[in-house]
């Protein structure tokens, strides 16, 4: 006897797998049910590429680099995408109007019981649609996930959420001040966050960093007090995110604010959606901030793609969402771990 522990049986074998097989026969019955709600709604099937110039220009999205090689033997460097964004949008200039997409996507930097490094991004466009459009659709996809499985409510670490109730439509600047008492709209000036007033407003409340922006600090008040009073007895809608959060959202009429919303059910996010932004040059200095930052925070940053600013300018008003499919079929399926609602877990990794 060595007195060790007997190493577990691989994900592959057949008991293990029989343990998770309900909720991939769930996933299964999901994506058929939605793939039929997109056809009666005339929506496109489309595929995009998943190596891409550039994976996204978000300060905190990491991606996966590789390299292809040219028949002369040339690498040229590509990333694995984090999201169909760019691809899709480029598709609503080239002339499609409803389009959806399953796509598989990456992200390094995040592994929890709610991130996987790899998964699946269900992503979907209106164009000439208003952003409200977009978040009816969510909130009736929420509703035939959970259709499709036969489940009467979500459950998860204790919370509860009906999918079938009239959603609560609620506010960024709401939420800031019922769930945190800080008048977020007050630090935002020009489209620009004070991070100073944010940082009074906060004390006491969360950690201020010294080298804390405003932007940190409106994710700390928003991860440790607002987050968890989401999604609680029904799915909650948060909209009209600040300005200095917009990211490839349209500005709204109120200049503090844009035209971008989140899904939480749970206090689990499930989907962020925007009224899309088609002012190419407003998204080039976006993107040139962002990557800014993160040369700053991570010695690193990465290229801008020409040719989907040059769609930008190109493509009709749209509107559109991402919803992380995973998470949606684990509370559909009653799964307690993102890792139990995917055929195989992340390579060299174990559920």
């Amino acid at each position: 006897m060595t007195g060790q522990e007997p190493s577990p049986s691989p994900w592959w074998s057949p008991q293990r797998h029989a343990d998770v097989r309900p909720f991939l026969q769930a996933r299964a019955a999901i994506t058929r049910a939605l793939r039929g709600w997109f056809e009666e709604q005339g929506f496109t099937e489309v595929e995009t590429g998943i190596l891409q110039l550039s994976p996204g220009n978000e300060t905190h999205l990491h991606a996966p680099a590789t390299a292809l090689m040219a028949a002369d033997g040339v690498q040229h460097k590509r990333y694995l995408r984090t999201s169909p964004e760019f691809a899709c949008k480029k598709l609503l200039a080239a002339g499609e109007r409803r389009i959806f997409e399953f796509a598989r996507v990456f992200r390094d930097r995040e592994r929890g019981d709610l991130h996987l490094p790899e998964f699946t991004m269900l992503e979907w466009y209106r164009a000439e649609a208003p952003y409200d459009a977009i978040m009816a659709d969510t909130v009736v996809v929420i509703a035939h996930a959970a259709q499709a499985t036969g489940i009467r409510q979500f459950a998860f670490r204790g919370r509860t959420a009906d999918p079938y109730a009239e959603p609560e439509l609620l506010t960024v600047a709401g939420a800031f001040e019922r769930h945190a008492g800080i008048d977020l709209l007050a630090t935002i000036r020009d489209r620009t966050g004070d991070r100073d007033a944010l940082a009074a407003a906060a004390r006491g409340k969360i950690r201020i960093g010294a080298d804390d922006t405003w932007s940190d600090l409106f994710s700390k008040v928003l991860v440790e007090h607002i987050e968890p009073q989401l999604g609680n007895k029904r799915v909650t809608v948060l909209y009209e995110y600040p300005s200095p959060e917009a990211a490839l959202a349209r500005v709204a009429a109120d200049p503090r604010v844009a035209e971008r919303f989140e899904v939480y059910a749970c206090g689990v996010e499930l989907a962020n959606g925007f009224g899309e932004l088609t002012d190419a040059l407003e998204q080039r200095r976006r993107f040139e901030l962002e990557m800014a930052e993160k040369q700053r925070r991570y010695g690193e940053r990465y290229p801008l793609d020409e040719d989907f600013l040059a769609a930008v300018a190109a493509m009709p008003q749209a509107s559109g969402v991402a919803l992380g499919f995973d998470r949606l079929v684990m509370l559909a399926a009653g799964a307690v771990r993102i890792d139990q609602v995917v055929w195989t877990p992340p390579a060299g990794e174990q559920r």
